[in-house]
């Protein structure tokens, strides 16, 4: 696998570019929204900057991963010669089926079609094409060029030529790949959404604040940050996506969401993203409490 495209220009879709671009990949980002790509390539040529601050970059090897990034908004064109193709859109099923049914109809018979869903059964998005055991499950973990670990999903169909070049490919991109089964969630947000959730149940019963919460994760257990931070971090809106996917694929009444989460999510208080969630980030380096949680 030589060539890459990455679907998506966002949060997940241009930290993938990075890492394929800067170990030597030439990466074709594709978005429908030229804005969104033009805000992709910024952001990596900002995160560049900080790799080159931190004595970890050279200023020719930010150009040289610059340069091995195309911006493309027809995706027809931009899948033509690709050898591997990773989806990073939004973690909505209806459109990932969408996105995939049109891969199969553009990239060539060879190329592999990896998705970073976090969720969702790679077996059914295998189905929306004619090569099913070309398809396979690429989670990046956020923020993808400084977080080491890709769970490789395995689809029903998937063969395990294609799981084994998925696994050397990580490898080469500088990850660690762990291989697991396609059940809902996979393993890290199987394990990680219920305890997110749990904190958001914690926050709703009125056992504690926001920032005590967090505290109490972080000294207690050791956690970079605390779990409500986090949600905020990966988005309200995912985490209520992912928790949906867990409650209907399991049918288990321990994994539906708490209604504080699902009533911020209406609200449009989604975290970092919209400024708002459990915390306001007006001043993103120094985030407080948001003026909802906050006691009187």
């Amino acid at each position: 696998m030589k060539k890459i495209a990455v679907v998506g220009a966002g949060q997940m879709g241009n930290g993938i570019a990075h890492v394929f671009a800067q170990t030597g990949y030439p990466v074709n980002l594709i978005d429908v929204k030229q804005e969104a790509l033009d805000k992709a390539y910024a952001t990596i040529s900002k995160n560049l900057d900080r790799q080159i601050a931190k004595g970890t970059l050279s200023e020719e090897a930010k150009a040289s991963t610059l340069a091995n990034i195309s911006l493309c908004t027809d995706m027809a064109s931009a899948c033509a010669d690709r050898d591997l193709i990773v989806e990073a859109a939004t973690e909505n099923i209806d459109l990932k089926l969408k996105i995939f049914g049109q891969l199969d109809s553009f990239a060539p018979a060879h190329c592999i079609l990896a998705t970073n869903t976090s969720s969702i059964s790679i077996t059914q998005i295998a189905a929306a094409t004619h090569r099913p055991q070309l398809v396979i499950g690429m989670h990046f973990m956020n923020p993808v060029p400084v977080m080491k670990l890709v769970e490789v999903i395995r689809g029903y169909s998937t063969t395990d030529a294609v799981s084994q070049q998925v696994t050397e490919l990580s490898k080469a991109i500088g990850k660690i790949p762990v291989t697991v089964n396609d059940y809902p969630g996979f393993v890290a947000n199987k394990i990680l959404m219920p305890m997110i959730n749990e904190a958001i149940c914690t926050l709703y019963e009125g056992t504690a604040g926001v920032e005590e919460i967090d505290t109490i994760m972080k000294l207690g257990m050791a956690h970079p940050m605390g779990p409500l931070r986090l949600a905020d971090f990966i988005g309200l809106d995912t985490c209520l996506s992912i928790l949906r996917v867990l409650h209907d694929g399991f049918g288990n009444p321990k994994y539906s969401p708490c209604p504080l989460l699902v009533n911020m999510v209406m609200a449009g208080k989604l975290g970092d993203k919209k400024g708002e969630g459990f915390y306001n980030y007006a001043d993103p380096k120094n985030p407080v409490v948001a003026a909802a949680f906050q006691k009187s």
